[in-house]
């Protein structure tokens, strides 16, 4: 296979679940992940959404590490202009220490939220613009790395701990940059490091920000040569219609969200009942469009499709869908229809 396969985790919470459920069932699909051999296990960051749990990145992510052994675990992503550099260096020197070499540091620059909820994260009444990015990663690196410039107030004087203060024991996390625009494809580009897009809620900026990626590519220590992942909507059932009802609840989600009207994930027959408005059915079709359905088969060929698209080094595979137990199955569908291997057994 010319390119790998990961696992984006929104931690969806549908009607009639709880978070706790949720949270139990993202500890299955990673333990899945794991044993049929995809490369990594992200969770994102999203606040003040009630069909989301996954508003802690760093929490989860410990939780995982207890659940897993060899998967790279990390954030899709954690968004920075809404904690401290220092704090978030802590907590991934922190998780770093608890599953060595497998920990990612995806870095966003966008809410994750409404306006209104970003301004009560960041505790100021201005804008989320996220102008800062640029600064705060480059603050963030320095804490991880505990070098900042000669002269810097923080030379010497404050610490991420853990971290290399400690000793050359203490690893680093892998730092990624994410986005949905150009804007942190060129600064991934500059600074040499991975890039994730965010495909399955901008396709149309896709090609155009991974060109400039591309363009942009810098060598660095980190990273030699350009590599991207790229995020896309994916489900798969045994049939096409059970595939399209649960696509559908996700879709359903994603219009109540931009609509001011966030709620749970609905269950698919409410998908199926909800008369959408005329806004509603072109924010529906834009979904659907971009998101990848259907049968195994049907899948792996639009997977495919996207991948020679993109020219992606991984694609990471989301599902926003209600059921948890049609969760688990539709990753086991995939993997049977890329022939990946069973390596050890997973509790169910």
């Amino acid at each position: 296979m010319a390119y790998g396969l990961s696992v984006l985790d929104l931690v969806a919470v549908g009607e009639g679940h709880t978070p706790r459920e949720a949270l139990r069932t993202s500890a299955l699909l990673a333990r899945l992940a794991e044993a049929r051999g995809f490369r990594r296990y992200w969770v994102a960051e999203h606040h003040s959404m009630p069909g989301i749990a996954s508003s802690s990145p760093a929490v989860i992510l410990a939780y995982l590490a207890a659940q897993t052994d060899r998967i790279r675990l990390g954030s899709g992503g954690v968004m920075l202009p809404h904690h401290a550099p220092l704090v978030v260096a802590e907590q991934f020197h922190t998780l770093e220490a608890m599953a060595p070499g497998r920990v990612d540091l995806g870095l966003g620059r966008a809410p994750g939220t409404d306006q209104v909820t970003a301004r009560a994260l960041r505790r100021t009444d201005g804008p989320a613009t996220g102008d800062s990015f640029p600064a705060d990663v480059a603050e963030l690196m320095a804490f991880l790395d505990d070098d900042f410039p000669e002269g810097h107030p923080y030379r010497r004087r404050v610490h991420a701990v853990p971290g290399p203060v400690q000793g050359d024991s203490v690893g680093r996390p892998a730092v990624w940059l994410l986005g949905s625009s150009g804007f942190s494809a060129r600064l991934a580009g500059l600074l040499g490091l991975p890039f994730a897009f965010a495909h399955h809620f901008a396709a149309r900026n896709t090609l155009p920000a991974l060109e400039l990626y591309r363009q942009s590519f810098r060598p660095s220590p980190a990273l030699a040569e350009p590599y991207t992942v790229v995020g896309v909507f994916a489900f798969a059932a045994e049939t096409e219609e059970q595939a399209r009802d649960q696509a559908r609840t996700g879709a359903l989600t994603t219009v109540r969200f931009r609509s001011g009207r966030p709620g749970l994930v609905p269950t698919p027959a409410e998908a199926r009942s909800h008369v959408f408005t005329a806004n509603e059915q072109e924010i529906l079709a834009g979904w659907l469009e971009n998101a990848v359905h259907g049968t195994p088969d049907s899948v792996r060929d639009q997977l495919d499709t996207l991948a020679k698209y993109t020219d992606a080094d991984e694609l990471m595979l989301a599902s926003n869908a209600h059921g948890l137990e049609e969760r688990l199955m539709s990753l086991s569908l995939i993997a049977d229809s890329y022939g990946l291997p069973h390596a050890g057994p997973w509790p169910a």
